[in-house]
């Protein structure tokens, strides 16, 4: 989630990284607004494309619109980015790899298709290029195109990238191949993992390889009930009750006090982009640290009970080789709940791979562990064998 990136999580990230996403100044364009007629196509078909400048290694980078399924399963539009690698392509075509990216809001303008430094953000994008593969970067339903985002709903985030790897394929006409691989941080560990779950039965004309996440939001319940008590926390549930309030039309009123709604309404209008919205979003959740929920445990409540259950990630099929990494100073997603599910992996016959990172929290979890996430997944591209360390769980 970046269920899931804490405050100082990306206090760190902008330390490190020294250069992170900022708003575009110019927010939507028409670009992002589809019309009904516009709607009409298979998934993953395209609506449109307009080049983007910026992209490393001489690369060339495509701004896209697709079609796409809605919670209901009807027509939707979702905006992303696909970049396709400059030089001679393999006789059999380039490999695509889905990136699916951390919280970056939960509003349209909060799309990273919208960051000036974009490019900067995508973990392990240099890499990937110079190993020749086209990379598809979703936005997720909501984020770009009109909202609401249903933030941390994983049926939308996993048809969302496995549809940007159809819109890859539809755009490279001819470079690319069937075989795809997923790598996502946080939020976006848990989009790759249900895009694993769905991949079969939602998209059969493309070939799925392997799952890379890194810190990967699970079990929802178990990490909210972690979190709660931070303002750090309180600041990822706020956007979780206001996403879910308009998305599934669970009542926040009716679990948050009445005069907190309209900081929870602000909290919801910014972005976790860049080093410009930490003060923003820390004045907000030190005053939802004084006063915010009207109950103990909103994790124990219905609606909310059943929402989390139904977005916590089912186990992948068991021929699907996983990668994850996690580190050991994350207090967002704790390192517990992702290890729980790595046994559960390996107990329902997964060849699962699990880095741990000591000394490395939340926030620079995908930059420290993309050059070995990358090199696992062109490994499965190579037809290699999986390791596993699942006899050391």
């Amino acid at each position: 989630m970046n269920l899931v990136y804490k405050i100082t999580a990306f206090c760190t990230l902008a330390l490190v990284a020294q250069a992170a996403m900022v708003r575009s100044v110019g927010a939507q364009t028409q670009f992002y607004r589809a019309s009904p007629d516009e709607l009409d196509g298979p998934p993953g078909t395209l609506i449109r494309q307009e080049q983007m400048s910026g992209a490393p290694l001489a690369a060339t980078a495509y701004r896209v619109l697709y079609r796409s399924k809605g919670l209901n399963d009807q027509p939707i539009a979702t905006s992303g980015v696909v970049i396709i690698p400059a030089g001679r392509v393999p006789p059999e075509g380039r490999p695509i790899i889905a990136w699916a990216h951390p919280t970056t809001g939960i509003v349209p303008h909060c799309a990273p298709s919208l960051a000036i430094f974009f490019f900067q953000q995508l973990q392990g994008l240099r890499e990937m290029i110079r190993r020749g593969y086209i990379v598809a970067a979703t936005d997720y339903p909501g984020l770009g195109t009109p909202g609401p985002h249903p933030y941390l709903v994983g049926v939308s985030e996993g048809r969302a990238v496995l549809d940007s790897v159809r819109a890859a394929h539809n755009l490279a006409r001819g470079e690319a191949q069937k075989r795809f691989a997923v790598w996502g941080h946080s939020q976006g560990g848990q989009a790759v993992l249900y895009a694993s779950v769905i991949a079969k039965s939602y998209a059969p004309d493309i070939e799925l390889s392997g799952v890379a996440a890194a810190a990967p939001a699970t079990d929802l319940g178990a990490l909210m009930r972690a979190d709660i008590a931070t303002a750090g926390g309180k600041n990822l549930l706020g956007m979780t009750l206001w996403s879910w309030d308009r998305v599934f039309k669970a009542p926040l009123r009716d679990i948050i006090y009445p005069e907190v709604v309209p900081t929870v309404d602000k909290l919801a209008n910014v972005c976790l982009e860049g080093i410009f919205d930490i003060e923003p979003r820390k004045a907000v959740g030190n005053l939802l640290q004084k006063r915010f929920l009207r109950v103990d445990d909103p994790t124990g409540i219905e609606p909310w009970r059943g929402l989390l259950a139904e977005n916590t990630v089912d186990l992948t099929p068991p021929a699907m080789p996983v990668y994850i990494a996690q580190g050991m100073m994350d207090d967002t997603v704790v390192p517990s709940v992702t290890f729980g599910y790595a046994k559960r992996l390996c107990a329902n016959g997964s060849l699962v791979s699990l880095t741990r990172l000591p000394d490395v929290g939340h926030g620079t979890v995908a930059m420290k562990s993309a050059r070995d996430a990358v090199a696992w997944m062109s490994d499965r591209f190579a037809g290699l064998p999986a390791p596993s360390d699942c006899k050391k769980q």
